[in-house]
């Protein structure tokens, strides 16, 4: 006996069956029970995600001798002829093979006559948008206006393609890609009834390759029970897609976590020997770390098939909550621009790379329990400033690293040396620059007074104003309220000050090249002229 494919075998054959699609679903109950069934529609969406399958179960509704319903009887003449593709009154067309517009006259010359056996005489056009424009006005008087007995049900995954006198002829569908876990679970239901053994990782696997598409997923279903001889393991999944151990996957995150980049290399060049695709190795890192920050911010999160919640747990105790989502964005940019590398495994290297020198640069590691440590002083600096020893010169220059001294809660602050007592507060961006701008004013109990240049009043906002106050909080152990009023003329701020330095810094440069012996001697010999404009300090 031959053998059909899991596709075609487990088509579904009535709107229950279906997996996902329920807008669509619910749209096509309503009007079947209601008798308000329009005469075309028009089913969009990627390959494999249920249009033609949808449109041959509603031809069934259309036309079951039972009587027209959402659930046909599927074993009267009717129903069967139509999941057996013989039945002669439903009309299937593939418009990639019939393009030319004698085609689509010779299709359309029928249209009149009364169905044969049916209730309804069905065109099912699959790849609509294959149709040459002269098919395409050919169609639209008849598509317009049917006949009573003729209903169109138009298939197509570009629907871009189409002439908006098409659409606008048609009820519009459009299919959504299915999840991951409901493609997963289809597959589950239909190993059981197979009696086939499987591994839930496996079909984890299978699912996220299928990329949205249930028909894709189950050819690769197919793919792996001959791969494997039957069976559906993880590592036979694993070797048929080319994907890494994901072992290897979670020895990467670990080794990240201990923050020794000389293992981290070692690991990442022994992956060379499995010739993986180093794309789809951060892709896996990427998901793995969204699992660990899952974890970090809801404890009781179980993880996957391929992430089991044990793991997880040590990911999320060994690795600072700061630190995955920078390795985390650090992935997905080096997922990027492993095309622009010299070879993707120098770009995953690099990537790996960044990740640490990142990491090294903020100074902590992260403590059992998923929160930071400060490391211990190195040669009597701070941790912030031994680390800064580590990295790049260029990272320095960015102002990575060197970042004002943070204030330590509850430390005694004169809030009268404002400009001391804003350089180190836990503030960046716009809140920032708002209290650069202000000027102190005084203080009442817990309400500190501030004056704001009016220069800067676009700053004034509430949230800004809140960041300011929780900053200042933080800063001096108690909870005060940061009250600023606009100054009616320019007031002494911290901003200020900073200008009148740089200007400053910047006269005593154009003094000091006015006054150089070369520049001198230029202007004596040549008549050279100096542009200040174009001097900037050192």
């Amino acid at each position: 006996m031959s053998y059909t494919a899991l596709a075609r075998k487990w088509r579904p054959r009535r709107f229950d069956e279906l997996t996902g699609q329920e807008h669509v679903l619910q749209a096509l109950s309503n009007a079947l029970e209601t008798n308000r069934v329009h005469h075309a529609f028009l089913f969009t969406g990627t390959r494999g995600v249920g249009k033609t399958t949808i449109a041959r179960i509603l031809a069934k509704c259309l036309n079951c001798e039972t009587g027209m319903s959402s659930a046909p009887c599927g074993t009267c003449a009717t129903c069967r002829e139509i999941d057996e593709g013989r039945f002669v009154d439903l009309i299937e067309v593939d418009a990639a093979s019939r393009t030319k517009v004698d085609d689509t006259r010779e299709l359309l010359d029928n249209v009149q006559y009364a169905p044969t056996r049916g209730r309804y005489k069905v065109y099912l056009i699959d790849e609509v948008h294959m149709l040459s424009t002269h098919s395409f006005n050919a169609l639209l008087k008849t598509l317009e206006e049917p006949p009573p007995h003729v209903k169109f049900l138009l298939a197509t995954t570009d629907p871009q393609k189409l002439p908006v006198t098409v659409l606008s002829r048609c009820l519009q569908f459009n299919l959504k890609r299915l999840s991951v876990s409901m493609i997963a679970d289809r597959m589950k239901v239909i190993l059981k009834a197979e009696n086939i053994d499987f591994e839930p990782a496996a079909v984890r696997l299978i699912a996220e390759a299928a990329d949205g598409s249930m028909r894709d997923g189950l050819s690769l279903l197919d793919q792996l029970l001959a791969f494997g001889g039957g069976k559906v393991a993880e590592g036979e999944a694993r070797a048929m897609l080319a994907t890494v151990d994901r072992r290897q996957v979670f020895q990467l995150a670990r080794l990240l976590g201990t923050s020794d980049p000389a293992e981290l290399m070692r690991f990442a060049q022994s992956l060379d020997e499995w010739a993986p695709d180093y794309g789809d190795v951060l892709d896996a890192l990427a998901t793995l770390l969204v699992r660990v920050a899952l974890k970090q911010t809801l404890p009781t999160y179980e993880g996957d098939e391929l992430h089991p919640s044990e793991q997880l747990a040590e990911l999320a105790a060994a690795l600072n909550p700061e630190d995955v989502q920078l390795c985390y964005q650090t992935a997905i940019l080096g997922r990027r621009d492993l095309a622009w590398a010299p070879d993707p495994r120098t770009g995953f290297e690099m990537t790996l790379l960044r990740m640490v020198a990142f990491r090294l640069s903020s100074g902590s590691t992260a403590a059992p329990g998923g929160t930071a440590a400060s490391s211990g002083p190195v040669d009597g600096k701070s941790p912030r400033r031994a680390s800064s020893a580590a990295v790049s010169p260029s990272i320095q220059a960015q102002g990575a690293v060197d970042m004002p001294p943070r204030v330590a809660p509850g430390a005694t602050l004169d809030l009268s040396r404002w400009q001391e007592t804003i350089a180190g507060l836990e503030l960046g961006g716009a809140a920032r620059q708002l209290a650069a701008n202000c000027a102190y004013a005084g203080r009442e109990g817990g309400l500190i007074r501030l004056t704001l240049d009016p220069a800067q009043s676009l700053l004034k906002t509430t949230s800004l104003i809140d960041k300011l106050s929780q900053a200042l909080s933080r800063a001096l152990g108690e909870t005060v309220r940061v009250e600023i009023e606009l100054a009616q003329a320019p007031v002494d701020t911290p901003a200020r000050a900073e200008q009148r330095a740089a200007d400053a810094e910047l006269d005593e440069a154009r003094r000091s090249l006015e006054s150089d012996a070369t520049i001198r001697g230029f202007k004596e010999k040549f008549g050279a002229s100096l542009k200040t404009d174009s001097v900037k300090p050192h």
